[in-house]
């Protein structure tokens, strides 16, 4: 049998956010013997060993920030012309693809997929304006468009969007199916007591998950039910901060900050219900995962449709009104579901499985690489 064929996935590093656990969940079911998967990045990583302990390879260039644009360019200039035998690049750097398609394309690269996970830039003024600029090299460098939603792809390709095919965030659903023994173990080793209401939120702590409208939320929502807690998976730039403003507000017997886990399938089965109010996401991994644990989801109106399983789970809320987003807590307080079974090919019937995803990339990727079948 043949080598497998190897695929250059660029991202800026492989912590835990949705468009890297869509990458890992794609990797653990691939079939290795035939696709691999190498990464091309900017710093280390929480998945670093595992990819290793799979057969993938690590290269590292300096970031942008770190080094300035002449310098980043030519750091992928020379990455390219040192590693020019791949015959696929996966990019996921939203607008930023735009730069590492250009120097992949001079170096001949064949295949060169752009991949949008969100709707919108993050960072300041100056940031968003380059990345503008880097965006308008996609439409010129990329041979293919890939989105985890039709919202990511209108933002990142625009008139190309049509193009673009979607490729659902999938994840193992027997991994998230609900069991109260589960429920009982995680809050017993959170310490937490069987009558609380749990108030649970993943992500970043960065602007686009909305942290401070969270905190803001559950203040007002405590004072009507002091029996409720937040659990707030996750770590990011802005943690600190969120930190010292549930310390103002006094709320930090009740506010548990977990950081990064590796278990958030676990985690799912404590909360009562996820909150959800980000600015702008592609299509959350999150927010499929919770479904997949039954567990009822608030999320703001500017997440895409597309998030909603219809199994009768998700309750999209406008970010101007906050009144409605505490009455939807109360109800939920009222009426804790202890019967969260959706059902185990209730994600797969809606194209939610990653091992259908897996399939779909994995075909796609051998058809244009070639490699072992």
């Amino acid at each position: 049998m043949g080598d497998p064929l190897r695929v250059l996935h660029a991202v800026v590093n492989m912590n835990r956010g949705g468009a890297e656990t869509l990458i890992m969940n794609l990797y653990r079911n691939i079939d290795r013997t035939k696709v691999q998967f190498d990464f091309l990045t900017n710093r280390s990583g929480v998945f670093d060993e595992e990819i290793k302990e799979l057969g993938g390879r690590i290269h590292r260039i300096p970031y942008i920030s770190d080094v300035g644009h002449f310098k980043y360019l030519n750091a992928l200039n020379g990455f390219f012309k040192h590693n020019s035998g791949y015959k696929i690049i996966h990019s996921h750097m939203d607008k930023m693809s735009g730069l590492v398609l250009k120097e992949s394309k001079k170096s001949r690269i064949p295949y060169r997929i752009a991949h949008s996970h969100n709707t919108r830039s993050e960072g300041g003024t100056a940031a968003r304006v380059y990345k503008w600029y880097a965006g308008t090299r996609i439409k010129s460098n990329a041979t293919h468009f890939f989105a985890c939603s039709n919202e990511a792809a209108q933002w990142l390709f625009s008139q190309h969007a049509q193009k673009a095919r979607v490729l659902n965030n999938g994840i193992e659903p027997e991994k998230f199916l609900y069991t109260a023994e589960c429920r009982n173990s995680v809050r017993k080793e959170l310490n937490i007591e069987e009558n609380t209401f749990v108030i649970g939120h993943v992500g970043r702590f960065a602007p686009q998950k909305n942290h401070s409208f969270l905190i803001e939320l559950f203040l007002e929502y405590h004072k009507i039910n002091n029996k409720a807690v937040l659990l707030l998976a996750g770590d990011g730039a802005l943690r600190r901060e969120v930190e010292k403003r549930v310390k103002q507000l006094n709320l930090e017997s009740h506010v548990k900050f977990l950081g990064i886990r590796s278990d958030v399938q676990r985690l799912y089965q404590a909360f009562d219900v996820f909150v959800f109010p980000s600015l702008h996401e592609g299509l959350p991994v999150t927010l499929i995962e919770a479904q997949g644990t039954g567990l009822p989801c608030m999320i703001s109106d500017s997440i895409t449709r597309q998030a909603d399983m219809e199994l009768n789970l998700v309750n999209f809320l406008s970010l101007d009104n906050k009144r409605a987003w505490l009455d939807k807590l109360q109800h939920y307080a009222q009426n804790v579901s202890k019967e969260r079974n959706i059902g185990k090919h209730a994600l797969a019937s809606k194209g939610f499985d990653i091992r259908e995803t897996a399939r779909q990339a994995q075909e796609t990727y051998l058809t244009w690489g070639g490699g072992v079948r």
